[in-house]
């Protein structure tokens, strides 16, 4: 990695040669963390990732960060405000779905330091999912004009695919599940800050 800020995407092979000398920085929400994550990787969900920016910025000066997420939109979002900040970056190729498909291990919490979950693209399809057959048994049961419950849903999801965006994970981001307990949540800035 270089001293730029302009953020930059390494390949998994690349990571895990060189996995010892990063500070690995995992996007996910705490649910999608605790069902697997890079060795060493230090869970700061992307809503928090401003409030952890002086802990980065620490880590940044001691070595090379690496950003990763489930496929790597989140940690690419992640490296572009960090970038912003002039704090260099990388996110990882393919995110931590590459990592474990080219046969690398994940981390998992102890069972009773776990609240292990669904990931969140699996929480956004199972809700947009009972959304639009609640939409169409509402429009059928009840009244036509509620069939666009499942219209919008539908053109969210073709929006979410154009902009790389989704609203719906950032809002079932919030959900309590989704949130990092204060505790681990200052652990891993306390972790940033000793690097």
């Amino acid at each position: 990695m270089t001293s730029s800020p302009t953020p930059v995407t390494i390949a998994t092979e690349q990571a895990r040669t060189r996995l010892h000398e990063l500070t690995v920085i995992d996007v996910r929400t705490p649910a999608e963390y605790a069902s697997g994550h890079l060795p060493g990787a230090l869970n700061i969900p992307l809503d928090h990732v401003r409030r952890a920016l002086p802990e980065i910025r620490h880590a940044s000066e001691q070595g090379d960060v690496l950003v990763v997420c489930a496929s790597g939109a989140r940690s690419e979002n992640a490296c572009k405000l960090l970038a912003e900040q002039g704090i260099p970056t990388a996110t990882l190729s393919g995110g931590t779905g590459a990592w474990a498909a080219e046969g690398h291990d994940l981390h998992t919490p102890a069972a009773c330091d776990t609240r292990a979950g669904w990931s969140m693209e699996r929480q956004v399809r199972f809700t947009a999912g009972t959304v639009v057959l609640l939409g169409l048994l509402l429009g059928l049961l009840v009244h036509p004009a509620l069939l666009l419950i499942s219209a919008g849903i539908a053109g969210g999801l073709v929006f979410s695919a154009l902009t790389n965006t989704c609203g719906m994970a950032a809002v079932l981001g919030k959900l309590p599940h989704n949130r990092p307990r204060a505790a681990d949540l200052d652990a891993a800035l306390a972790a940033l800050r000793s690097r």
